[in-house]
């Protein structure tokens, strides 16, 4: 019985791939072909990296960082993921030169195309790239920076600096938006003229098409903003999450 134990257990640890030491995430991470395979993305992947993990259709993909965490580890590698990264963006090979150039260590969100002013910033407009530094704002995850709009033209191969972007607005300079004040169960709202572009969370003014006063107001969603105790919670709470970062 013991002997049939330990042949069970042997073919148990034969069949099950033994973890090889620590590997790391590549500064470049690209393929040549189309085919993203652990060793486009792992340094010392061994003999897992024809592995495929995905197929790049386009110039390029964007993988889960969690899911290549999983498939590296059933093929016996181990990848911590020291940054945390939730994404893992891969370029084509063809694109090198959109890389910032510089033969540091660093490694580096940078455009892989050119950014219009204005533009949302999709997964696939970054990709990891090393450089000899990174700008003190430097975003770690693409995460941060998706979803937001671009402040300015952006080059192509330039890292991606969190001063490139800025929240999505939701209220356009010129049109009518809701403005509500509550306060004790009450609550009353009328419609105004925004007198400038915000962002959800951005404060701007509105101006009373009756009496043309100017009101301070804190845009909520596309068309509504808040004034009175509900824009001054808003307020405070955006200037504590900037301080805290």
């Amino acid at each position: 019985m013991r002997a049939a134990l330990l042949l069970a257990l042997a073919a148990t640890l034969a069949a099950s791939p033994a973890l090889a030491g620590p590997v790391s995430l590549k500064a470049d991470v690209a393929d040549a072909d189309g085919r993203v395979t652990l060793g486009d993305l792992f340094d010392g992947a061994g003999g897992a990296a024809e592995m495929l993990v995905a197929t790049r259709t386009g110039p390029t993909v964007v993988l889960d960082a969690g899911a290549v965490q999983a498939m590296a580890r059933r093929a016996g590698l181990d990848w911590s993921n020291p940054n945390g990264l939730r994404r893992i963006v891969v370029r084509g090979g063809a694109a090198a030169a959109t890389a910032p150039a510089g033969r540091g260590n660093v490694e580096v969100l940078a455009w892989a195309r050119s950014v219009n002013a204005g533009e949302i910033i999709q997964p696939q407009d970054m990709v990891w790239a090393k450089a000899a530094g990174a700008p003190a704002d430097a975003p770690r995850d693409a995460d941060a920076v998706i979803g937001m709009a671009a402040r300015r033209p952006l080059r192509e191969g330039a890292t991606v600096s969190l001063r490139d972007v800025t929240a999505q607005q939701v209220i356009k300079a010129g049109e009518m938006v809701q403005i509500t004040w509550s306060s004790g169960g009450i609550t009353l709202s009328l419609q105004g003229k925004a007198m400038s572009a915000a962002a959800v969370g951005q404060t701007f003014n509105v101006q009373n098409p009756v009496s043309k006063k100017l009101i301070e107001a804190v845009a909520t969603a596309p068309g509504q903003a808040v004034t009175g105790p509900e824009a001054q919670r808003l307020k405070a709470a955006g200037s504590a999450q900037y301080a805290a970062r």
